[in-house]
């Protein structure tokens, strides 16, 4: 079984072998692979053991099991809008989509549906009679008929939603909100996690609204992407909850650019209609672009429990951007050299760094707090390096903002790059500032 999946991903620079084909083969025996997604979740399980290969691997799956190349430097979406998987499937589906389905939104539907994992489902409900028998003017009661969110909940139940308009879930959803005032798990009811609500994640409910976490079943038609959907603390520390709150926000650094091309189709016809006369036709391609450089503080003890949030978070970045972002490791502060690997045996020059397209934009992350002798004029003489050829940097800072003054540390690097609370607000306004400056 896929016995040329090793040397496809060796392509790809990326370790799978006899083993990683026994252990998937002991997953399809057990029932673990159902779909194609399932495929992509446990495979990944067994060939990505550092972020720095996520990227790497999404090339190397799309390419073996659904032939879709992605170039070097290409974006995924632009891999997936030219590949014929994506051309077969769109033919397929045309029926499901109208006249101001945008490009990105076929695509966006697309990909949930390659992603689409199983759940052990033994009775699917309607939506709709679900919908109607309630009521969006509920008053919340605390407690009132809500599991500890904590509770282990087997999903075996499904709402199908897809009888319901976009619309029509979108008003209830604001009307829910308005008199939601807590924290709900389970139920079909409330903007919660783990149930069959139409609104929520971490359940069970097709062609809903997913807000906020990171999805269940890939079975959502919307993901919010816009801060005050999201039903949590956006001044609380990046955790679990927010992910996808800062995500909202990291995702405005993208930039379009439009490039001139010759169209081929227009010129051709165009052509014909002047009776043979071809005159070439141009029109401009709007493309995202994204260069991002990530320096993460993980040597201290203080910032153990950010790590795997802050990694989590530009994770999905990468897996959508993954060619054009870079993550770099430091411990307490950046002298003249940062590290490729999270263990910072693999040393990066600064001045390797300082050769990259100024363009980029560089966060760091970490808590600023060391003793005030580690904080050497290299280190802060290196920070004045990056900060004046990359003109678009911040640092993300974990420590509560209330210490901050505090700490001698802080207030130094503060002065020397523009210093936000690593909270979804604070990326936010990070954001806000880069966006301000890109033309600086």
């Amino acid at each position: 079984m896929f016995t040329s999946l090793p040397e496809k991903f060796k392509e790809f620079r990326l370790h799978v072998d006899v083993r990683t084909l026994l252990l998937l083969q002991k997953a399809f025996d057990r029932g673990l692979v159902k779909t194609i997604g399932d495929m992509f979740n446990v495979l990944r399980t067994f060939v990505v053991k550092s972020p720095d290969t996520m990227g790497p691997f999404t090339q190397a799956f799309y390419s073996y099991f659904l032939a879709i190349d992605i170039k070097s430097g290409e974006h995924l979406n632009d891999a997936v809008m030219r590949s014929q998987t994506f051309q077969q499937w769109k033919e397929l589906n045309m029926s499901r989509f109208d006249d101001q389905t945008t490009r990105k939104e076929m695509i966006d539907t697309f990909l949930d549906e390659v992603h689409l994992t199983h759940y052990d489902i033994q009775k699917v409900i309607d939506g709709r009679e679900l919908w109607q028998k309630d009521r969006g003017d509920v008053e919340d009661r605390p407690m009132e008929g809500n599991q500890d969110p904590k509770e282990q909940r087997p999903l075996d139940r499904m709402a199908d939603y897809s009888d319901l308009s976009l619309e029509e879930l979108l008003e209830r959803m604001d009307e829910v909100l308005k008199h939601q005032k807590t924290e709900h798990s389970g139920g079909s009811h409330w903007v919660g996690t783990g149930g069959i609500s139409p609104y929520g994640h971490g359940g069970a409910a097709k062609d809903g609204i997913r807000v906020g976490g990171s999805g269940g079943g890939k079975m959502a038609r919307k993901v919010l992407s816009d801060a005050n959907f999201f039903p949590v603390d956006l001044d609380a520390i990046l955790n679990d909850n927010n992910i996808d709150a800062a995500l909202a926000s990291l995702k405005g650094i993208v930039e379009e650019t439009a490039q001139e091309k010759l169209d081929v189709e227009e010129t051709i016809k165009r052509g014909l209609e002047r009776g043979g006369l071809f005159l070439p036709e141009i029109k401009s391609e709007t493309d995202e672009k994204l260069q991002l450089l990530l320096f993460i503080d993980n040597g201290g003890y203080s910032m153990h429990p950010y790590i795997k949030a802050v990694q989590t978070l530009f994770r999905k970045m990468k897996i959508r951007f993954a060619h054009d972002l870079e993550t770099y490791y430091f411990h307490n502060t950046v002298y003249g050299q940062v590290y490729s690997d999270p263990q910072r045996r693999k040393a990066i020059p600064i001045n390797r760094i300082v050769s990259k397209n100024p363009n980029y934009r560089v966060f760091f992350v970490g808590d600023a707090a060391m003793a005030p002798y580690e904080l050497t004029n290299q280190s802060m003489n290196t920070y004045l390096e990056i900060s004046s050829h990359f003109k678009k940097c911040a640092w993300l800072n974990p420590e509560p903002l209330k210490f901050w003054e505090h700490t001698l540390t802080i207030q130094i690097i503060k002065e020397l790059i523009p210093m936000y609370p690593l909270t979804p607000k604070g990326i936010e306004k990070a954001v806000l500032k880069m966006n301000k400056n890109k033309n600086s």
